[in-house]
């Protein structure tokens, strides 16, 4: 993807940033020196931390870019909305090339694959098999006290946390499933389908800051303008409570799948732990 990050590719973006969580999914359960895993923890997370802030950015200018195409709309008060984002994207990137190049990208990714190719030479010990095992299932503990912490109400900053709970899930039970050798199990692609949901209300509420942002900058006579941002922001504020609805909704589905995990890796043999997910 390093060609394509340079260009400024989107999707080359997404999915570097989306290797670096994973990896950092797999640093601690792999049979690594403590003070290497945790140096390389660092700059993974650096990685994903920087190129998160230009994500978000991505993001936010695809979902006006839906809202335009719908023309449910006012687009003068898009077009502002847009514009907003488009200049702080682009100062965005301009800042994660400063400060992590794509040499960085290059001199990380030789250095994983060196490691890859002294891992492989190895025989995974059955330490190792329990670490996954125990990772998960400490995953999945973390993922219910988010759950309970968002309760029924309508928690921007507690309903974000859920959602990287879930995702910190998803990613160590597709750890668990590659090292037992089994196929995608339902519940991987079902958590995906909810963490979707998550991720949809935080991006739309992230719009919503933004767009609240953007008001006192309009002069106060400018009434229109005013009823016209109001009028956006009431309709995505009914989108989140639409989306939250939802999310509650699919709450007891997740907890099934959770418990289900930590019951299996308590009491099956590691060979099909990662099927019974």
């Amino acid at each position: 993807m390093l060609h394509a990050l340079g260009d400024g590719d989107v999707r080359a973006l997404h999915r570097t940033r989306v290797a670096s969580r994973r990896l950092r999914e797999i640093l601690p359960v792999l049979q690594l020196k403590p003070d290497l895993a945790a140096r390389l923890g660092r700059r993974l997370k650096k990685v994903t931390t920087r190129l998160g802030a230009v994500r978000e950015l991505d993001v936010l200018a695809r979902l006006v870019d839906e809202l335009q195409t719908s023309g449910r709309y006012d687009p003068q008060v898009l077009r502002r909305v847009a514009a907003g984002i488009g200049s702080d994207r682009a100062q965005a990137r301009d800042r994660l090339y400063a400060r992590l190049p794509t040499r960085e990208f290059e001199r990380i990714g030789r250095k994983l694959q060196k490691l890859g190719g002294d891992l492989s030479e190895r025989k995974p010990s059955r330490g190792w098999q329990w670490a996954v095992d125990a990772r998960v299932s400490r995953r999945a503990d973390t993922v219910v006290k988010a759950l309970d912490a968002t309760g029924s109400l309508y928690l921007p900053e507690r309903l974000h946390a859920a959602r990287i709970a879930l995702k910190k899930f998803r990613y160590a039970l597709e750890v668990a499933g590659e090292a037992a050798g089994a196929r995608k199990s339902p519940d991987v692609m079902t958590l995906k389908r909810h963490q979707d949901t998550l991720g949809r209300l935080h991006d739309v509420q992230v719009l919503i800051d933004r767009v609240r942002e953007m008001q006192p900058a309009i002069a106060m006579p400018d009434v229109t303008m005013w009823r016209k941002i109001d009028a956006l922001t009431s309709a995505l504020e009914d989108d989140c409570r639409r989306l939250h609805a939802k999310f509650v909704r699919q709450q007891s589905s997740i907890r099934a799948i959770c418990d289900r995990v930590r019951r299996a890796m308590d009491v099956e043999p590691p060979a099909r732990r990662a099927q019974a997910s």
